[in-house]
């Protein structure tokens, strides 16, 4: 039978050798402490029942896992920081060819959802061409791989680009709490538990995207990762061997209209410095902030002359800023402006 060449197909071809499954382990011994010491108020008899053929020769349990795929043939492999996100546990990256690696941690992005693994294979691998997510286009046409639900391996699906630089808050794994996420790229391309991690792909291979989260209850709206942040944790970690993200040092509320008229305040837009919490402080201690001489209840109105707004916040004028790197803020203190030069640290 003949076999279809279109570019779709083309593209599923080009891509999945490259996606790989991201598996965690952890010791049966550490396991059955962990669930003894969480239930221990409830019963003095718990006890951890995992079937025998769920534990390899090692005496390990597989406890979570993901999706993942290489961007270096040596074996360097980008999936989400929430899929590699548990304690005391031991990596492993099946290839598409069905072989297992043990996999090390190089390193994990503090603020957007991306991590970094390292395999040592035999021979190259399979790589896929990372794309700029800068030039991504609503309506574009995108594709999904990953291990749907961690059973169905080498899973693919189609959609378009829903939506750009969008700020949700939105669940990276249905086991876990909702979180605010920045600058998301919005698609209805199916994402679901196990994808994560995955590669999401323009028509012609080129990834724009890595597979994180979707929103709880709703129907085709998934998101990803613009790869425009995991180029910069790849050379960051190439030329450090760490990640580096900005510091700045402040808690506050972005302000809007509503805002101004509840708090009484004297403009409609920019960042109120303020505390989350009682016990928080407004202003890091010793941070780039407290270091320029920023105060509680300043507001910060731009960011090298551009408006601090509800759609383009302190969060994602860090995005694109580096370690080291000198800004002026325009502040508001005492209904007089002035100008302020913060030094970015490095966030630990």
């Amino acid at each position: 039978m003949k076999r279809e060449n279109s570019r779709v197909v083309k593209t599923v071809r080009a891509v999945m050798p490259a996606v790989v499954s991201v598996v965690l382990t952890k010791k049966l011994e550490a396991l059955e402490k962990e669930y003894e010491a969480a239930n221990k108020r409830k019963s003095k008899h718990a006890h951890l029942n995992i079937p025998p053929e769920k534990i390899d020769a090692r005496g390990m349990v597989e406890v979570g896992g993901g999706s993942g795929f290489v961007v270096d043939k040596r074996g360097i492999i980008l999936t989400n920081r929430h899929v590699i996100d548990e304690p005391g546990v031991s990596y492993s990256v099946i290839t598409s060819d069905g072989t297992t690696y043990p996999a090390t941690l190089l390193a994990r992005d503090p603020v957007d959802d991306v991590a970094i693994l390292s395999i040592a294979p035999a021979r190259p691998l399979p790589t896929v061409d990372l794309g700029d997510s800068n030039e991504i286009e609503l309506g574009a046409t995108v594709l999904a791989f990953g291990n749907a639900l961690g059973i169905f391996k080498d899973t693919v699906s189609m959609g378009i680009i829903s939506g750009l630089s969008r700020a949700v808050s939105a669940h990276a794994d249905p086991r876990a709490p909702a979180q605010e996420m920045r600058g998301l790229i919005q698609t209805d391309a199916a994402i679901n538990p196990g994808n994560s991690g995955g590669p999401l792909v323009n028509i012609y291979g080129k990834v724009i995207g890595i597979n994180a989260a979707v929103v709880a209850g709703a129907e085709n709206i998934s998101f990803a990762i613009p790869i425009n942040a995991a180029r910069r944790d790849i050379a960051d970690v190439k030329k450090y061997g760490r990640i580096r993200r900005p510091l700045f040092g402040v808690r506050y509320l972005s302000i809007n209209p509503d805002f101004k008229e509840k708090l009484q305040l004297p403009v409609d837009y920019g960042a109120l410095v303020t505390k989350e919490h009682p016990m928080d402080s407004a202003v890091v201690a010793q941070s780039p902030a407290d270091l320029a001489g920023i105060r509680e209840n300043d507001i910060i109105l731009a960011w090298n002359g551009k408006k601090i707004v509800p759609e383009r916040s302190i969060q994602d004028y860090l995005e694109t800023s580096a370690v080291g790197e000198v800004v002026t803020l325009t502040l508001l203190r005492d209904d007089a402006e002035q100008h302020v030069l913060v030094t970015l640290g490095e966030r630990k």
